[in-house]
């Protein structure tokens, strides 16, 4: 039996640098992908695809120029399935290839094929040919991401009813789409499909969404996607799911109304894909959406020697924090000593338009009871803005009253998730209003919403 110092059960971003930052320290590792290359869910069916759709449709549908061309201006009059594969097939193999030659470099070896442990350090790879490999792990990382959550109701055929990962493997443009479920994945794909005037609803049980955001954010963006044309159904849920003999989908929800779209999406949760790992033989356990539980500092599980990190320990779920976790669980299991994890990081919502986040949000500073005041900044007050022809877009910085420091910094527009790294800088190093108002920022540039944000909230504060 062939033996290592860290097995690593999947390849997703948790994965991938646990497996490296071993392979950096010396150590013996293995990675297992069940997928036939390497790069999990992220490169394959979530972050990257969805991302390189989402750039596509901005640019065929010339959804950026619009603010200067009008509603109907397209770069591509028709676009069609084989417009948004071309773009996602030369991207994931580039991903793909990066991701393979960083396994080689650093000495890792890589096996396709499914894993489940037989024991607490025993597992067993079930590769594509039905042959078996049992191998054994001083160490263990449970990486293996997320599945969708498929509900028996709900009539799935990979056409017409389809869920988040089977969206990606046949991409098409639907003359109507309904999308169940207003979290990260649901909204990002309702947008994008909406900027090609695909007429869509969003549907969502509860009567909020996106409850980690600032609601004066989610306000606006809710604004911004009815007056484009979509309809948003909150507070009901899916009474059931009936397909006809056509193709088309009617969704009735609980309040009685109904949606027929030609395409449902149906994006409400997902689960741990931790079924098949045979963890009672390891000594673990999962919740009720197949997550298991860690050491939130050291992304240790129960059973000291296993580790888990990524989507499938839960929130937040994202590809940047899922590196981290499981960069950390590497260091922590070969004792390599780690500076305390910086206070904030930033979240990434890639819809049309960008929502991104950092630090605390509005509701979040009323309920600890910290005086503050607020800063907006709208992309139409910047040169740059103008220049871009946006008519929407806005930032909003919460300040300390007593000290000035800055406590959360709420983008949405245009490049959003990127303009949000200066108040990520700025909330770790401790920094004030001050900082923004005193420096000069490039010109023009949406980067100076930052400085007309801080003087206005500088305005109403105390002198």
């Amino acid at each position: 039996m062939d033996a290592y110092d860290l097995i690593v059960i999947g390849s997703g971003p948790a994965g991938r640098r646990a497996a490296v930052q071993a392979a950096k320290l010396g150590k013996r590792v293995l990675v297992v992908e069940g997928r036939r290359r390497v790069g999990g869910v992220s490169v394959h069916t979530g972050t990257i695809p969805s991302k390189t759709l989402r750039e596509t449709v901005l640019n065929l549908s010339g959804w950026r120029e619009r603010g200067f061309y009008g509603h109907s201006y397209r770069v591509k009059q028709e676009i069609g399935g084989d417009d948004l594969t071309h773009r996602l097939g030369k991207t994931l193999e580039h991903e793909v290839a990066v991701l393979e030659h960083q396994f080689h470099r650093n000495m890792i070896r890589t096996i396709s094929g499914t894993a489940r442990f037989t024991g607490a350090h025993e597992v067993t790879i079930t590769r594509g040919d039905g042959s078996e490999l049992a191998v054994h792990g001083e160490r263990v990382l449970i990486a293996v991401g997320t599945v969708p959550f498929r509900p028996d109701n709900v009539p799935f055929d990979g056409t017409h009813v389809i869920d988040s990962d089977t969206i990606i493997e046949d991409l098409r443009v639907p003359r109507s789409l309904c999308v169940v479920g207003a979290g990260v994945i649901g909204i990002e794909y309702a947008t994008i499909f909406s900027a090609m005037d695909v007429p869509v609803t969003l549907v969502e049980p509860r009567e909020t969404f996106l409850d980690f955001v600032d609601r004066e954010i989610i306000d606006e963006f809710t604004h911004e996607l009815r007056d484009r044309g979509m309809i948003i159904r909150l507070g009901s849920p899916v009474a059931s799911v009936v397909k006809d003999p056509g193709g088309w989908v009617t969704t009735t929800l609980a309040d009685g109304r109904s949606v027929r779209s030609e395409m449902l999406l149906y994006a409400a949760g997902r689960t741990g894909a931790t079924a098949d790992l045979g963890l009672e033989h390891c000594g673990l356990a999962t919740d009720h959406r197949g997550r298991i539980a860690v050491d939130p500092k050291t992304f240790q599980t129960s059973v000291p020697h296993i580790y888990a990190a990524g989507d499938v320990i839960g929130f937040p779920s994202l590809a940047s924090t899922s590196m981290e976790q499981g960069r950390i669980a590497a260091c922590h299991a070969f004792g390599l000593p780690l500076p305390p994890a910086p206070q904030y990081f930033p979240y990434g919502i890639y819809a049309v338009p960008e929502i991104s986040t950092v630090g605390m949000n509005e509701q979040e500073v009323k309920a600890r009871g910290i005086g503050y005041e607020v800063g907006i900044a709208r992309f139409r007050e910047t040169s740059r803005g103008h220049i871009m022809g946006l008519n929407s877009g806005m930032m909003k910085m919460l300040f300390s009253l007593k000290t000035r420091r800055l406590l959360g910094v709420h983008i949405m527009g245009e490049g959003a998730t990127e303009l949000i790294h200066i108040g990520q800088a700025v909330l770790n190093l401790k920094g004030t209003l001050d900082y923004f108002i005193e420096n000069t920022f490039n010109y023009p540039t949406l980067a100076e919403a930052y400085k007309i944000a801080a003087l206005d909230a500088w305005n109403r504060m105390p002198k």
